[in-house]
Parts: structure tokens; C-alpha cells; sequence
């Protein structure tokens, strides 16, 4: 075991609250968390479609607007999509004059993206929306249970990155496994051909 091996912080430890045998979409944390979103956004979505806003639009405004991302990758990744079609995305954005894409000075291959007064102005709206979207549904809810399910929630993402950056420590030291050239690839496939 190397030194690094043996200072590496291992994940938490895995739960057993779940059986593959009587597993249940209603009582998975899950599919919850999901219907929660939907919820969300539904809501949130109908509060600004007069303002020509959907959650796909106001989202990546909203981040620009937070400084939570700046380039297209950062948005893809906060947002939980493919780089592709965040491409897409701010094409039409920056249509609707909302947004608009400037080189840095820093590095000509890094593409940072800039909220337009039109952009700030729309992203503007969505805080008020989301406020009031949260605390309907955090409707019967304490100050303590609310903190709570934060708590809980960030505990959740915390297992999640701790697992998910361990498998990739584990698969980094896997042993490469010797790549098969063309040639013995074609002979396989020669000799099962000849069976």
C-alpha cells in the first residue's frame, strides 16, 4: 500500500435501507427529490411564462446571474447537462438578446458568457419566484425542520461526490488492461467465423 493509499479518506459507510425485493418508488429518497424538482420548476415556470421564461432559460441566467458559472461547461455541469446542448441553449438566448458570449483576455480558448442588461433584468425575476415557490411548499414546515432537510440533503450530495470520487480513485489504480490490437481482433472474429 502506498502512502497515499493509506492517507486517502475512504466514503462514508454504505446504508442498507433499501432491498432490491421490496423496493418502492414512493419510498425512494430518489424518485421524492425528483418529484420535488418537478414540482419546483412547474410552478416557478408558470410564474414566468409571461416573461417569456422557461426553467430551461431562466436557469442558466440565473446561475450567470449568481456567479455560480461563467463559461458554457461550467453552466452544462451545474445545470446537469451536456455541453452540447447548453451550446444550443445560449444560441437562443443570446437571440433573445439576453446573454452574450466574450472571449478571455486571460486565455483566447476559454468562452465566458455575459448577462446583458436585458439578461440581468430577466434574471431579476427569478429570485423572487423561486422564494416564493420554496416557502409555499415549505408550507407547515418550522425553521428547524428546515434547516434539517438541508442538512440532510447536503449530507446526501456529500455521500454522493465521496462515493463517486473513490470508484474513480478505484478505477485509476485498476490495472490497464492490455488494449487488442486490429489484427488480433480480426483473427478472432476469422476464427469464429470459421466455426
Amino acid at each position: 500500500m502506498t502512502r497515499e493509499q493509506s492517507t486517502r479518506k475512504s466514503p462514508p459507510q454504505v446504508a442498507n435501507f433499501y432491498q432490491a425485493s421490496g423496493f418502492c418508488a414512493d419510498d425512494s429518497v430518489g424518485y421524492l427529490v425528483k418529484r420535488v424538482m418537478v414540482s419546483i420548476t412547474t410552478s416557478a415556470d408558470s410564474r414566468l411564462e409571461g416573461d417569456g421564461l422557461t426553467h430551461i432559460q431562466w436557469g442558466p441566467l440565473f446561475m450567470l446571474r449568481n456567479g455560480r458559472a461563467s463559461t458554457v461547461a461550467e453552466l452544462a455541469r451545474e445545470l446537469n447537462t451536456d455541453p452540447g446542448a447548453m451550446t444550443r441553449l445560449l444560441d437562443r438566448l443570446e437571440a433573445k438578446g439576453l446573454c452574450r458570449r466574450q472571449r478571455s483576455t486571460d486565455d483566447r480558448r476559454v468562452v465566458r458568457i455575459e448577462l446583458t442588461a436585458e439578461g440581468l433584468a430577466a434574471s431579476a425575476k427569478v429570485p423572487p419566484v423561486l422564494s416564493e415557490v420554496m416557502n409555499e411548499m415549505l408550507s407547515g414546515f418550522n425553521r428547524e425542520e428546515w434547516e434539517s432537510l438541508k442538512s440532510m440533503l447536503r449530507r446526501m450530495i456529500d455521500n454522493a461526490e465521496a462515493h463517486r470520487a473513490h470508484a474513480a480513485e478505484l478505477l485509476a489504480e485498476a490495472p490497464a488492461k492490455p488494449a487488442r490490437s486490429r489484427v488480433s481482433t480480426a483473427h478472432a472474429q476469422d476464427r469464429r467465423a470459421a466455426r
